[in-house]
């Protein structure tokens, strides 16, 4: 326990050294501090996961140093180790590391090789300080480390200008969402008198009892601070444009860091949450309404990593629906499993653009089957994980947990009976999308000459993720239960009279999911030519610019909220308070000139002034006079 803190300081030492060395470091020692940074780390993580549980799981806390002390507050630079944690540090360390060997094998040729590594590095730190912080001081100096360090990756092309104005709205929409976590701060501390988690967690249902109202809002604000990290509902727009850096950047921030962030705030603040029961509804509902939402913007994008990062938004929503529905362990295990199979598709779908020539769209791609055969069985399993295709992949065993639990919740609260049926659908638009995408790739018309792709740091991360994808790693989910119990996060119970109904549930999800498979092989394989003919109707066209721009949240929040400030700071930007001030030094300046301009030097105007004045003088002394009697 007392070289955790190692996990943190490898990789921020490998940022210190790769931004010190920039360009002038070659390639390979680059490649060496960047990924042999995050390596130590993970090693460190699982030699401190295995004392952890040989020392029979209980939590442990490591207090380097007290941060800063003002009045009452004293957050310590402290680093908490339980189950949740424990879980969080694995998935990104390790899943971090394979996408770090991908991305030396990606970057290769790069001219700013060694600045991305140190991005990267930066970004893996801030994560493990998030997730390891006993405080939401130090969860809070985390968070805002990786909306920095996405700000820095998304926008690492800045040569081009979209690039730039990409990254400028995933740092301005999370940083929305960052405000009203920094309100739930204040709102906690207010009530609690402190920051520390445990105490928060332990306290909850005794504090917030007193005041429901002060809850409510409390809960709201933390639910609103994660949906701006995990992109959902109305803060979810950001997350498609981050598809301009780089694809291990994908990866990294869409499966294993970055977006599964406010999913572990919900879980680790689970008692805060409880005691609103309408906020959890309300999770549930943001949920299921971006899930949707996401399902069928992905079923009409052409960009390949555009139509995995809505994959990525509707996945969250399932995870946001098992929080409000109080299944938490549902949602993290299904967390994990997206971990491997995301990182799986985000890092295979960057071996096929490479393939393809930085080619992104998927109809000038195809024939792809027939050249690579390594990179269909990764898609095949990542896809299907993604569908969830029963037994086969571990996407059935998490997704369905879910559903089964948000179901059974439903036979008490009837609205998510409703979500239930919301999930569901989900599922079926997922099975369409993931095979089209894969059916246009693998084997539509090649319209790209291929590329011969090839390295071991190339296939080798991707034959990993690929088995963690497959219903192999369900035996991973007995030990991520266990671990999770040990750090008191509930479990659902699903009572002895639901048990049948729940499994009916489960294998309707799943039929269904499968109806959606058969759909997407009889649109794509065989009716194709019908899906280009209605695409083209007037209707078809509308339908598909209006879920190809994600139902239009883009041009409403630019309608509502950037027009009207960007004409604010149109008449802001003529200062118009200092405009008024100037009227009164604009007088004097007037006058100065009216009187300079009757200095004239003649005789006869000076003896006319004065005359006029002798006279204008003698007639106010009369009105004066007057008035007075």
């Amino acid at each position: 326990m007392s070289y955790l803190y190692l996990t943190v300081l490898f990789p921020l030492i490998g940022f210190v050294l790769l931004a010190a060395g920039r360009n002038k470091l070659p390639e390979n020692v680059a490649a060496i501090i960047g990924v042999g940074s995050v390596g130590l780390s993970a090693l460190v993580a699982l030699i401190a996961g295995m004392g952890f549980i040989a020392n029979g799981s209980v939590a442990q806390v490591q207090h380097l140093w007290t941060w800063f002390s003002v009045g009452g507050l004293a957050p310590g630079m402290s680093l908490h180790l339980d189950g949740l944690s424990l879980l969080m540090m694995g998935m990104v360390t390790g899943v971090g590391f394979l996408i770090h060997i991908f991305a030396s094998w990606y970057m290769r040729g790069d001219e700013d090789f060694a600045r991305f590594f140190s991005y990267f590095n930066l970004f893996v730190a801030s994560m493990l300080l998030l997730v390891l912080g006993d405080n939401l001081a130090l969860l809070f100096l985390g968070w805002e480390g990786v909306g920095l360090c996405s700000y820095l990756l998304i926008g690492y092309y800045y040569q081009k200008p979209e690039n730039g104005y990409a990254a400028i709205k995933a740092f301005t929409v999370t940083r929305i969402g960052d405000v009203f976590l920094l309100i739930a701060l204040f709102l906690l501390y207010q009530q609690f008198g402190t920051l520390h988690i445990g105490t928060i967690v332990a306290n909850a249902p005794q504090v917030l009892a007193g005041d429901h109202s002060l809850a409510i809002w409390t809960s709201l604000m933390l639910f609103l601070g994660a949906a701006g990290k995990s992109a959902q509902i109305p803060l979810q727009t950001w997350l498609a444009d981050a598809m301009a850096g780089p694809t291990p950047v994908s990866a990294l921030i869409h499966a294993a860091t970055m977006v599964t962030a406010g999913i572990y705030l919900c879980c680790r603040m689970f008692s805060v949450l409880e005691m609103t029961p309408e906020v959890m509804m309300f999770i549930s509902i943001t949920g299921a309404v971006t899930l949707i939402v996401a399902g069928f913007a992905a079923l009409v994008q052409t960009d390949i990593k555009r139509i995995l990062a809505y994959s990525t938004m509707s996945q969250l929503g399932y995870m946001f629906m098992a929080v409000g529905a109080e299944a938490y362990q549902a949602g993290l295990f299904h967390m994990l499993a997206h971990a491997f199979f995301k990182a799986l598709l985000f890092l295979s779908s960057g071996a096929v653009i490479l393939a393809y020539h930085h080619e992104q769209n998927i109809f000038k791609m195809g024939g792809l089957f027939k050249h690579n055969k390594f990179l269909f069985a990764c898609f095949a399993i990542g896809g299907g994980a993604l569908a969830a295709i029963p037994f086969l992949t571990i996407g059935f065993f998490s997704k369905d947990a879910i559903l089964g639990a948000v179901w059974a919740q439903g036979q008490s609260i009837a609205v998510y009976s409703s979500l239930y049926w919301v999930g569901v659908a989900g599922a079926f638009l997922t099975s369409i999308y993931t095979f089209r995408l894969i059916w246009v790739v693998f084997f539509g018309k090649e319209n790209t000459p291929y590329h011969q792709i090839k390295g071991a740091t190339y296939w080798a991360p991707l034959g990993i993720l690929a088995v963690l994808s497959t219903g192999l790693a369900y035996f991973l989910k007995a030990p991520v239960e266990a671990i999770l119990n040990s750090a008191k996060i509930p479990a659902f119970i699903i009572p002895e009279t639901l048990e049948a109904g729940v499994h009916g549930a489960e294998y309707t999800a799943v039929g269904i999911a499968l109806a959606g498979l058969v759909v997407g092989v009889i649109l794509f394989a065989f009716a194709y030519k019908a899906v280009q003919a209605f695409a083209e109707t007037s209707f078809g066209t509308g339908l598909v610019n209006i879920c190809r721009n994600a139902l239009g949240f883009d041009a409403l929040y630019n309608i509502v909220f950037v027009k009207p400030y960007l004409f604010i700071a149109k008449i802001l930007g003529r200062d118009p308070i200092d405009g008024l001030w100037l009227v009164l030094p604009a007088i004097v300046k007037g006058g100065h000139s009216f009187t300079s301009s009757r200095q004239t030097g003649s005789l006869r105007e000076y003896a006319s002034s004065m005359s006029l004045g002798v006279v204008v003088l003698l007639m106010i002394l009369i009105v004066i006079q007057v008035v007075g009697k």
